[in-house]
């Protein structure tokens, strides 16, 4: 069964856009036969967990045994792998057969930063799919303000929503 890591704010919540964008994400993955892994904790990633749980699919969730607040995996994580920390967390994440972006912030950046980084120096060939159109602002902005070529660029595609990331991963992965 492949794996798509879902990506996103923990910040947000039930009803929020895109908490709800997550949670479709995570459904329309589930039912085509993809295992969902994301960070395991709230916001989008419980989202995409709950949307994944919901349609029967597994949802796999990455957390952080370093960290001290007492963070526990949202209860629609079936199987919990625990990382000693955030780079080892990150690691895990993007091992997965296609790397998805919903919304998010400072966090999902850097994922995807990371992500990206780690498909131009052929480490990995997931696809990454970054979901919305704020997505297209801000690669846009790096394209214009950073040392990139076409072929860096190649490597993300934006999508409008879950239903045309699911459709793109058809033919990428």
């Amino acid at each position: 069964m492949p794996v798509a890591a879902v990506f996103g704010s923990a910040r947000v919540t039930d009803g929020h856009e895109e908490y709800e964008a997550g949670r479709q994400m995570g459904r329309l993955l589930g039912e085509a036969g993809w295992a969902v892994m994301t960070g395991g904790y709230l916001g989008v990633m419980e989202a995409a967990s709950r949307g994944a749980h919901e349609a029967g699919g597994h949802v796999i969730g990455v957390t952080v045994t370093s960290w001290s607040r007492g963070h526990a995996a949202n209860r629609w994580v079936a199987e919990e792998r625990a990382a000693p920390d955030l780079l080892s967390r990150l690691a895990e994440l993007v091992a997965a057969d296609a790397l998805i972006a919903v919304g998010g912030g400072i966090g999902t950046l850097a994922e995807v930063a990371l992500s990206w980084n780690l498909v131009q120096k052929r480490h990995t060939d997931a696809p990454i799919i970054l979901v919305g159109e704020r997505w297209e602002r801000v690669i846009a902005a790096l394209a214009r303000e950073l040392v990139l070529g076409d072929d860096d660029l190649s490597h993300v595609r934006v999508v409008p929503d879950p239903a045309a990331a699911v459709g793109l991963l058809d033919t990428v992965a």
